[in-house]
């Protein structure tokens, strides 16, 4: 967001249900459905409040990701484009419809659990890390719980249709390269790019590839269209 501002771009930034300072809703869990449902009313207020020329640039990081897409083949209206990180779906598939547990977890959150995205050796320095765990365990002290998983099988690289920047760390081990190249080989829009971030892995945008990931990212939002 930082490096964004600093681009010139207003930048917003949504807490879905459980996450951050948004409680849950009275069900205690979070579904694909919901999330895109929510992020479809940030994006509309959004663009109420700051609604001159172009429509919100919606960027997604990992489950966000999926979120983002799941939004933008329902309301590609909402957007002028969009953009996947950290992307976890390797293709386009079904996934059954499974028993459930009728409680929520709410699973106590962990520093090894919030500083598992940072794997690359000398790309942060533990200061950094030590920080990101803080903050995150503050913000999030007890895990999200998803239900209905099902609905992600509604992704489907063929029904996004607004321009798409697909990014994936070199070495992330959650956005592969095959299941990228899959998605990015049937994704509707003509305007779309793939960049990989050479040294990065799933936090990139917070470590030594910094520099590299937001020129792509803004490269790609500026040049004309």
């Amino acid at each position: 967001m930082d490096g964004l501002i600093e681009a010139g771009y207003a930048t917003f930034a949504v807490d879905l249900r459980g996450y951050g300072a948004t409680p849950r809703d009275e069900t205690g869990w979070l579904t694909p459905d919901r999330a895109a449902r929510d992020l479809r009313a940030v994006l509309q207020q959004v663009w109420e409040r700051t609604g001159q020329g172009e429509r919100p640039i919606l960027f997604g990081w990992s489950y966000g990701a999926m979120v983002s897409q799941l939004t933008v083949q329902r309301w590609p209206e909402l957007v002028s484009s969009v953009v996947l990180f950290g992307y976890p779906w390797s293709a386009r598939r079904e996934i059954p419809v499974t028993d459930e547990p009728s409680e929520p977890a709410r699973a106590t959150n962990t520093a090894e659990a919030a500083a598992s995205d940072f794997i690359v050796p000398g790309s942060i320095s533990q200061k950094a890390i030590d920080a990101y765990v803080e903050q995150a365990l503050a913000a999030d002290p007890v895990r999200v719980d998803w239900r209905r998983l099902h609905e992600w099988s509604e992704l489907d690289a063929t029904k996004v249709t607004v321009p798409t920047l697909l990014m994936q760390g070199e070495h992330d081990p959650i956005a592969s390269t095959e299941g990228h190249a899959s998605f990015f080989a049937e994704v509707a829009a003509a305007d779309r790019e793939w960049v990989v971030v050479p040294g990065g892995d799933h936090a990139a945008f917070l470590e030594t590839p910094r520099p590299y990931f937001l020129q792509a990212l803004v490269g790609f939002l500026e040049r004309p269209r």
